[in-house]
């Protein structure tokens, strides 16, 4: 355990020296590599930046990376993906693609509030089933604040915290905010 704690003591002391640079690069790589944790690099920013700038470079940092996967994603499907699914006339490829075509713009902001949904799945097949711009981007923005936030508070202590009742009645109330926030943002801006 006291390992554990010296790595903690040394990679906040590391991001401390480097300054906010390391720590949205560290978030932004995540994005594409996504067998990263991304829950310890936000708890890493936390500790060395404090609750409200790890939390805010880490939401821009996440926001930003989930955005490039996407617009990569969306260049290769117009590129080169679109020809190959044609020829290829498989049901449950287009079944799939068509179902998450018609996402809703509430569904895709849950999604991205839930802190266990694999995110970049989500991105990638964002950019290949062709979701608008504008739809994937206010969504990941409003779901990601959440998440964020909940990787914040859970911190170093992840386990214990699944067992806590505020803890779980805090994912409760961000699912519900989120999903409420994406009602309004949704009438207000007309996307369905």
């Amino acid at each position: 355990m006291e390992m554990v704690h010296s790595l903690i003591e040394v990679s906040t002391s590391l991001l401390s020296t480097g300054g906010l640079l390391y720590g949205f690069l560290l978030i932004f790589i995540e994005c594409f590599l996504p067998m990263l944790p991304l829950s310890a690099f936000i708890a890493l920013n936390v500790n060395a930046f404090g609750m409200i700038i790890g939390v805010f470079i880490s939401w821009i940092a996440t926001c930003c990376g989930s955005y490039c996967v996407y617009r990569i994603c969306s260049f290769l499907e117009r590129k080169y993906l679109s020809n190959f699914l044609g020829k290829r006339k498989e049901k449950k490829i287009i079944q799939f693609v068509n179902r998450f075509q018609n996402i809703t713009f509430s569904e895709l902001v849950l999604l991205y509030t839930l802190p266990f949904t694999p995110v970049f799945f989500v991105n990638v097949v964002s950019g290949i089933t062709k979701v608008s711009k504008e739809k994937f981007l206010v969504s990941m923005m409003i779901g990601k604040v959440f998440s964020v936030i909940f990787w914040a508070y859970i911190g170093n202590s992840f386990i214990v915290s699944l067992t806590d009742v505020y803890s779980l009645l805090y994912i409760g109330i961000a699912l519900l905010v989120a999903y409420g926030i994406s009602k309004i943002v949704c009438y207000q801006m007309n996307i369905n």
